[in-house]
């Protein structure tokens, strides 16, 4: 019976084992958080403006560090977007690294209580990256934190962002060639599928990464972005998650916690 009893817990222990290595990202509670914050928000946008959510999620979760950078934090700007005429971008900052937490603190209140020996202090370029604070905050020192203490305005702000992503950024108008030729092979994607869904496909999703990104004049030039993008979407299961959500009407938390 002993033994019987150990055989099993060893299966039970393989078979946690072997789920948790098929999602690997799922362990990981700031993963979780940050998809949980953005995934519903995202997949409207995505339906509303056919694009395929789970590279736009990837896409968030690497340029933000999962909502951990520093610069997302700020401004919510989770896809690391430019500025077009008229948009406040964040300036120039003079902020202070923690050695011990491995981090850039902007946070007037958790810079004052710091050890101020483990701070080292650093101006910090300008990022060109859109500020979605609100007025008159965006585009100034002012209110670094905002966004953090109102879970009201960081979900905006990422609203804002996925926004300004499916209708400033990958469209047909746009100047950027391969942005403009990926609207226009999505675009015949759906009509040839006859089916909007094609875009909750890992194959459309993975191409269209191959497609915005990696090359020069793209989103991202460096030939291992997409690469990493794909890991995020295998790592995390966010085909799975976004299925799950969308067709088998799962809450988020029971589709992150399904294996």
């Amino acid at each position: 019976m002993k033994k019987l009893l150990t055989l099993f817990t060893f299966v039970i222990l393989s078979l946690t084992s072997l789920h948790a290595d098929v999602y690997r990202y799922r362990r990981y509670s700031h993963v979780k958080d940050f998809y949980y914050n953005i995934t519903a928000d995202t997949i409207e946008v995505c339906k509303k403006y056919k694009l395929p959510p789970a590279a736009v999620l990837a896409i968030a979760g690497l340029e933000s560090g999962y909502g951990r950078g520093y610069v997302a934090q700020i401004t919510g700007n989770i896809l690391s977007l430019g500025t077009f005429k008229g948009d406040k971008e964040l300036p120039i900052l003079y902020l202070p690294y923690s050695k011990s937490k491995d981090k850039v603190l902007f946070d007037p209140k958790k810079i004052k209580r710091h050890d101020k020996n483990d701070l080292i202090w650093k101006k910090r370029p300008n990022s060109y990256k859109r500020d979605y604070r609100p007025t008159p905050y965006a585009g100034t020192t002012k209110k670094l934190e905002l966004l953090i203490y109102s879970n009201s305005l960081m979900k905006k702000a990422h609203k804002d962002c996925l926004n300004d992503f499916a209708t400033r950024w990958i469209v047909k108008k746009s100047n950027i060639k391969a942005f403009a030729n990926t609207r226009i092979w999505l675009d015949k994607v759906i009509a040839k599928n006859k089916n909007a869904n094609i875009l909750f496909d890992l194959s459309v999703n993975e191409e269209f990464l191959n497609r915005i990104g990696g090359h020069p004049h793209s989103f991202n030039n460096r030939t291992t972005w997409p690469k990493k993008a794909k890991a995020i979407i295998k790592n995390a299961g966010l085909i799975a998650l976004l299925t799950d959500i969308e067709y088998k009407k799962m809450s988020f938390n029971k589709a992150w916690s399904s294996k």
